[in-house]
This record gives structure tokens, C-alpha cells and sequence, in this order.
């Protein structure tokens, strides 16, 4: 009998596509195959045909479309519990690796289920390194190639302006990740891109290449995020560019970008024609009680003359009019018939001498230039970090605010959102995720991904005087806290202590509140730590004929299964890697009834890892309620009992296709 086996590749990126391009055009796609023929004929395309048209070309950009496609072999992400915070009820992931190998890892766990991501690319100033992609390629040799150790792992490589690929290099960078990035996004999911002026126009272009017109709208806003400037150059920038990227069926995706802001005022007009004898309908009473608008009177008999602008009621409550303190009538700057629609934005406020009633007036169209205070990154971002954790190796780390407006922008209308950021830094993005959850009750959940930049070899590689104090600085913190001197635990601390500051501030508000008034509920301020590594699991157990080395089995199981200084824990994240839509922030429970190494995945997967199988351990399985969807087990295990092997199959098979209902599987019984 052939068993269903997990399967080594993650993602077959390749077969995918040519999926999806069955669903569009079915003659194109035979066996399996792409008839580029047929589909040059659905597309209108006959005999010859102009190969010019509109797109961006550079050098790599075919490698970089590969890289895209390419799956990650031998690779994994091992769970690091000492640094988790609350990793027994969060659902927030703090994930170390490249960023480009992590998405690709992602890819299955979360695919088409992120709602937003958010990225600050490094920017291609000449000056910064930049992302390599080829990870699979071993550090001695990286090293060889570039000439120079850079960050720990060899994971960047300086792009100089003097390059002749200096463009060229940062695309390439970029666009195999915006490509699986793609793949992450939900169908309304929104893509946040920060850039400066040096590559605005080129990221532009390729956005339009791996998100086409015909199905995405792009909008570019300009941000002030440094309203004094940059010193000593000819003209000095005081903003930068955010891309949205989003669906093209309208605009209710930026129904709460940042507006223009308009300042308050009284709904009593003023200035010419502002009389009550200019618009009859104009002239009515607010009724006030308790600081609160209770209800809206009607428009009297234009004989009807109020004795003063407030006049107090029989049940206590003030009847106010547009007069002046003088007595002079006045109107509203809104009829009686249309005022209902704006009654959320009124209220009664105190004047000098009479109740007033404000209009809160929404703010203005929005705009493309954001200029908020703010946004401003050395107030907002540098300042606030260097509070949390006392010095920070950023120049001009992203104001809170800049990226709070993103998140509650793009997530308002779904607060149980996924927000992702894969170029985190100092975790602006996570920090921002928190604050507006809990300040909107929210529940979203955001993942963090960051290479693992090694601080001591960037300060040995800075010239800029700055930067080396700022890093310097970051060390120095990073040693009382005793912590490595990377920048994933800049990231990692900031969160902690963003999420513990934010805890306070609901605890003090709560404290604070009046009878009636709803408590703020602490959002979710723990994540759970990965990090990426070589395989645990030996795919290839088999040896040259075929056959399961059953020596090995016999004496050292585990090591003929797995690789040295594996975990249990570890070689079950990195089976669950395989499955479609199995976040790694899933419930993790040990079946000790069953037996010390068999473990339940998101109350629906049962891997087990034990050593032998048994007729007494099956039956446990077997009577299991709920039924998991997947049982995955050594092949090892079953020895060379073939019998119960098959048996163990069947019945299980059998049982979980019974109690699937509708959703049948093809299978629910796994073998490594």
C-alpha cells in the first residue's frame, strides 16, 4: 500500500501558479503543462506580436523572478521559549532569520490569511547594506564571494553607489519578497511600503509589476517625518513616501486615512446672513442635561421668542438657542431637518457666560501630504524609543503615529486582523499593532521578522560618528539587560517593555472610570519567539535500494529520524510548516494519556513521535473525541510491522473521513 507522506518541499510555488492559471484558462494547462501557444491565442495574441510594452527591466531581474519561485529546502524555524512573553496565550510570532527564507517558510501557515503588512525596507542610500538572497549558499562560502564578514550569518552585502548594479542590486532585493509577500495577502489584504526619494519612482514601477493595475489601485502619500531637514546638502528632505497597495473595488480601504485636520467650532452661525430671519428652519433648541445632548426640539412659530439663549426646564435640563448672551436670535449653521446626521459630532460646552453647542466637525479630505507632528521620527520615533530602552543603534526610527495611522487605516473595519512587518528593526510595527488595540478593544495579531544583525561587527563597520555612539550605546543597554548584541533584541525588548507600558495605562484608566463607564480590556502584549535553522528531521531515511536502514532504527531511533540536538517541540513546528492555514501561534498539548512524545497541534493535528507503535496506543487514538483532522506518525515507529502499519492506516483513514461531514479529506494519516 502506498501512505501519504509529509512532505519535504513547503511550497511548490511553480505548481501553484500553473493552478490558478487553470482556473483562468483551462485549454492552456494540459497534464499539468502550460501550452504557451494556447495561451498566447486566449490572450489575442496571433503570429507575431510587438515585444515591446510598458515595464521595468534590470540587471537579475530573471534571477530575481527564480528566487521568487524557489522553495526552501533543509531549512526550519525552531522555537525559542526563554524568549517568548506569554507564548501560553499569545497570538503575536517574533520571528529571527532572513526574511526572504521566513516568508517562503510562512508561506503555507499563512496563506492568503494576512490582512496587512507593513514593511521599511532599507533604504538604497550607497551607504546601507541590503538583503542577499541566495541563503542556501554556506557563510564560508558567502565570504568567500563578497570578501568580508558583514553581519552574523553573512546575511547582507554592502551595495555601493559606485556599483554599476547599484539599482539593480536593491530590485533584485526586493522584489522576490514582494512576490511571496503577495502570496501572504488576504484578497482585501493592504501593502504599506516606506520609501525615501532615491528609489520612489523604480519601487513605483515594480509594485505595478508583482500587484498589476488591472486588479490593485496604488496611492503614494508624502510623510514630513523630519520637519527640520537634513543638514548639509543642497536640498534638505523633510518627508518621505508610504505606498498602499490594496484591491481595486474601491476605495473603502482608505476610508480612515489621516485627513486634513479642521479645528472645531460652534454650530451657532455668525458673520453675514447668520440672523434667524435669513433661514426660518435654522432656529431650534438643543435640549442639555448632565453634559449630554438629550434630544432636538422642533422649529417654533416665528411669533415664539425665547426669553435668553439657555433656559432651564422643568425636568432640569437646559434649553439652549442660537442666541447671543445679548439676546440677539441667531441661527444654526444646520436646518432642523438635516441636523440629525451630524448629531454624533455635537456637544455642549460651557462659553464664558451660556451653554455653547460644538460642532467636532470631521476632519477634511484626505490628503497626500501627511504632515502631523505627529509623524515626526525624531520626536516620535528616536525620543520614544531611547525612553523605552534607553538608546537605540536608528537614525530616525518610524514615528509610532506614522505607522499607528497605517495599521488603523487598513484594519479598522477587521480588529481580529493579522498585521505582518518582515524588515522590523526596532518593532515599530508591533509597538503601533498594541496601542491601537488597546485602544479600540481590537484583537489583532501582528509577526514580526528580523535578521539577527550582529551590532558589534556594525559598529566596526561604521564610519559615521553618530552611529557609532547610537550603537555603542545599544550595546551598553543590551549588556545590563543581558542580552546578545543584536538587533532582534533591541526588537524583542521593545516590545516587552512597549506592551508592559501599555498595560499600565489601561490599569490607571480603568481605576479612573466612572459608574457605567466600559473598562478597557488589556490587549494581547506577549509573542512567541523562532528562529530560523537547519532541518531537524532526516527526509532522507531511505537508503541507495530503498529500504529503511531498520539497524539504525533498532538501536539509536531518533537519530536515524532526526538530527543531532533536535527537540520534540522543534520537529513539530516544522511538520505543521506543511500545512495550509495552521498559524505557528496554535495551542501546543502533550497527550500524556497516550503517551510521553505524542502531542496535539491546534487541537486538530496529532503528531506522534514516539518510538515504537503499539496495538494499546492505537486504540487510545482511535478513541479520541474530537477526532483530530491528521494523524502523523515515524515511519520508523511501526519497525517492520508492516500489518499493523496498514492496519493503523485504515482505521484511522476510515474514522476521520466518517466524522468529517462535508469537509473530506484525501487523506488523514501522515507518515515521516
Amino acid at each position: 500500500m502506498d501512505y501519504a507522506k509529509v512532505s519535504q518541499e513547503i511550497n511548490n510555488i511553480v505548481g501553484d501558479n500553473v493552478k490558478l492559471l487553470a482556473q483562468l484558462f483551462p485549454s492552456a494547462v494540459k497534464d499539468g503543462q502550460v501550452d504557451f501557444e494556447a495561451l498566447k491565442e486566449e490572450l489575442g495574441q496571433f503570429e507575431e506580436v510587438d515585444k515591446e510594452k510598458y515595464e521595468l527591466n534590470w540587471a537579475g531581474k530573471q534571477d530575481a523572478k527564480k528566487k521568487a519561485q524557489e522553495d526552501v529546502y533543509n531549512r526550519t524555524l525552531n522555537y525559542i521559549e526563554s524568549d517568548s512573553k506569554n507564548p501560553e496565550t499569545t497570538g503575536n510570532l517574533y520571528i529571527e532569520g532572513d526574511n526572504l527564507e521566513v516568508l517562503k517558510l510562512l508561506r503555507q501557515n499563512y496563506y492568503g490569511a494576512i490582512k496587512m503588512i507593513y514593511i521599511d525596507p532599507p533604504y538604497n542610500t550607497g551607504k546601507n547594506y541590503i538583503y542577499r538572497n541566495d541563503f542556501s549558499v554556506k557563510e564560508k562560502e558567502y565570504l568567500e564571494q563578497i570578501g568580508e564578514l558583514d553581519l552574523n550569518g553573512g546575511k547582507l552585502t554592502a551595495n555601493l553607489q559606485t556599483s554599476g548594479r547599484f539599482h539593480s542590486n536593491w530590485l533584485s532585493m526586493m522584489y522576490p519578497r514582494l512576490r511571496i509577500a503577495k502570496d501572504l495577502l488576504s484578497k482585501e489584504g493592504v501593502l504599506v511600503v516606506a520609501i525615501d526619494e532615491n528609489e520612489q519612482a523604480t519601487l513605483s514601477i515594480i509594485l505595478k509589476d508583482v500587484f498589476p493595475e488591472s486588479s490593485y489601485e496604488q496611492v503614494c502619500v508624502s510623510v514630513v517625518h523630519n520637519p527640520r531637514g537634513q543638514q548639509g546638502v543642497n536640498i534638505s528632505y523633510v518627508n518621505e513616501y508610504l505606498f498602499f497597495i490594496f484591491p481595486n473595488d474601491g476605495n473603502k480601504y482608505l476610508a480612515d486615512f489621516p485627513k486634513e485636520e479642521v479645528d472645531s467650532r460652534t454650530l451657532r452661525d455668525s458673520g453675514t446672513e447668520s440672523d434667524r430671519t435669513d433661514a426660518r428652519s435654522c432656529f431650534y433648541p438643543f435640549y442639555v442635561k448632565d453634559n449630554k445632548i438629550i434630544r432636538i426640539g422642533d422649529v417654533p412659530a416665528d411669533n415664539f421668542h425665547p426669553a435668553s439663549c439657555n433656559v432651564i426646564q422643568p425636568d432640569g435640563s437646559m434649553e439652549v438657542w442660537p442666541m447671543t448672551d445679548e439676546g440677539d436670535e441667531k441661527k444654526w449653521r444646520y436646518a432642523r431637518q438635516s441636523v440629525d446626521t451630524i448629531f454624533e459630532k455635537l456637544e455642549p460646552k460651557m462659553g464664558r457666560n451660556s451653554i455653547q453647542i460644538i460642532f467636532n466637525k470631521d476632519q477634511g479630505t484626505m490628503r497626500s501630504v501627511w504632515s502631523n507632528a505627529r509623524y515626526d521620527s525624531s520626536e516620535y520615533g528616536t525620543k520614544l524609543l531611547d525612553k523605552l530602552i534607553g538608546g537605540a543603534p536608528f537614525t530616525f526610527p518610524k514615528s509610532l503615529y506614522a505607522v499607528y495611522d497605517c495599521v488603523k487605516a487598513a484594519t479598522k473595519s477587521d480588529k481580529d486582523a493579522i498585521v505582518m512587518d518582515f524588515f522590523s528593526g526596532s518593532a515599530t510595527t508591533a509597538h503601533a499593532v498594541m496601542q491601537l488595540n488597546s485602544e479600540d478593544g481590537g484583537n489583532r495579531k501582528n509577526i514580526m521578522v528580523q535578521l539577527p544583525e550582529n551590532l558589534d561587527e556594525a559598529l566596526l563597520r561604521s564610519g559615521d560618528a553618530k552611529t557609532k555612539t547610537q550603537i555603542s550605546t545599544a550595546i551598553k543597554f543590551l549588556d545590563s539587560i543581558e542580552r546578545s548584541h543584536t538587533l532582534c533584541e533591541i526588537g524583542k525588548e521593545r516590545i516587552r517593555r512597549a506592551g508592559e507600558k501599555i498595560k499600565e495605562e489601561v490599569e490607571v484608566t480603568n481605576a479612573q472610570l466612572k459608574i457605567g463607564e466600559e473598562p478597557r480590556q488589556v490587549p494581547d502584549i506577549g509573542f512567541k519567539v523562532f528562529r530560523t535553522a537547519d532541518t531537524n528531521i532526516k527526509w532522507n531515511l531511505y537508503d541507495m535500494l530503498g529500504q529503511l536502514d531498520t539497524s539504525a532504527m533498532t538501536h539509536t531511533p531518533d537519530l536515524a529520524d532526526f538530527t543531532m540536538g533536535f527537540k520534540d517541540v522543534d520537529v513539530v513546528y516544522e511538520v505543521m510548516l506543511r500545512q495550509r492555514d495552521v498559524p505557528l501561534s496554535s495551542t501546543l498539548e502533550t497527550m500524556t494519556d497516550i503517551g510521553n512524545r505524542t502531542y496535539l497541534y491546534g487541537s486538530a493535528y496529532l503528531v506522534c513521535l514516539e518510538t515504537e507503535i503499539t496495538e494499546d496506543l492505537i486504540d487510545k487514538l482511535a478513541a479520541l473525541d474530537p477526532l483530530p483532522i491528521k494523524f502523523i506518525f515515524r515511519d520508523s515507529a511501526f519497525k517492520d510491522d508492516i500489518n499493523l502499519k496498514d492496519e493503523t492506516f485504515r482505521r484511522l483513514k476510515n474514522l476521520i473521513e466518517r466524522n468529517s461531514g462535508l469537509e473530506k479529506k484525501s487523506y488523514a494519516v501522515e507518515f515521516i
